[in-house]
């Protein structure tokens, strides 16, 4: 790797030079530099294990990598009803389940920006009205999400469950009954690495204000996990998103040890989209858990 880290160096400003030289935007010139970046970390003896899932990234929909990793997933345990439920998703264009949809799966939409529930209910309105989409315009939080689960018709095993509120999602990941889903996708916030283990305290009001002050850390989610049965198998390139399975359907299929430890991702934002790789930092009180004590 360190011959490769060399030739990068030696490269990317040529690489620039001729890029702009010959008419490119500096928005073309950014994108060429990131595919660089993400072949370089993808070229790694870690990420080449054919066990661990980050070869397997692709953007189709998602923000980062994550849905060529649900693919992967499923192409590894099968799926049972091609079912998803995510809450969090936007304008709909750019969440972990869009894909999904256009291939065929049914699920279950929460989103609270009225704009964006607007926008979704006139792009996809054939997707509604044909009952393979369901979509709700609610604010999700730790006391309401069962009953909103319920109400959209899931209860029991569905496929996939996305979480991206971008603030409480620990603890509604921990309060979640209703359903027994197969694969968890839940945002991790980066800044704590392992063995760190903190969560933000829950705030029913919180609304995300663009800071690092949000969520929880890899390791205090890989305990909550853990408790409700689930094996971490891995995380995003960009070191947004981490992947949970059912232990009942983990086998030999992952790269172990199923710890954050092992498939910890730093914040690499840039390697998909036009913005830093990491939030700026922002305060606000966590709760330490501690660098091996799980959750209460």
């Amino acid at each position: 790797m360190t011959i490769v880290r060399e030739f990068l160096r030696w490269l990317i400003p040529r690489q620039i030079n001729v890029l702009l030289h010959a008419g490119y935007s500096l928005e073309s010139v950014r994108d060429n530099l990131a595919a660089l970046r993400r072949g370089s970390l993808l070229a790694t003896e870690r990420a080449q294990d054919p066990k661990r899932l980050l070869r397997y990234g692709f953007k189709g929909y998602s923000q980062s990598d994550e849905d060529g990793i649900v693919q992967e997933i499923f192409r590894r345990i099968g799926a049972a009803e091609r079912t998803f439920i995510e809450f969090g998703v936007g304008c709909g264009t750019e969440n972990n389940t869009l894909y999904l949809l256009l291939s065929g799966w049914r699920g279950l939409w929460i989103e609270a920006d009225h704009n964006s529930v607007m926008a979704i209910r006139k792009g996809l309105s054939e997707y509604i009205r044909g009952g393979q989409l369901t979509l709700f315009e609610a604010i999700v939080d730790k006391d309401n999400i069962n009953t909103l689960l319920r109400r959209g018709g899931f209860a029991g095993e569905v496929d996939l469950l996305g979480i991206d509120i971008s603030g409480n999602d620990y603890w509604v990941w921990k309060a979640i009954s209703a359903v027994n889903p197969r694969v968890v996708c839940v945002e991790y916030n980066s800044t704590f690495r392992p063995p760190a283990s903190l969560v933000m305290g829950y705030r029913p009001d919180y609304k995300w204000d663009l800071t690092n002050y949000s969520g929880a850390s890899l390791t205090a989610l890989e305990h909550l996990g853990a408790q409700k049965g689930y094996a971490l198998v891995g995380c995003c390139l960009a070191g947004v998103n981490a992947f949970f399975v059912r232990k009942d359907l983990v086998q030999d299929r992952f790269c172990e040890p199923f710890t954050a430890e092992n498939h910890y991702e730093p914040a690499r934002h840039s390697l998909f989209i036009s913005e830093p790789d990491a939030h700026p930092p922002g305060l606000g009180m966590y709760e330490y858990l501690g660098p091996e004590r799980p959750p209460k």
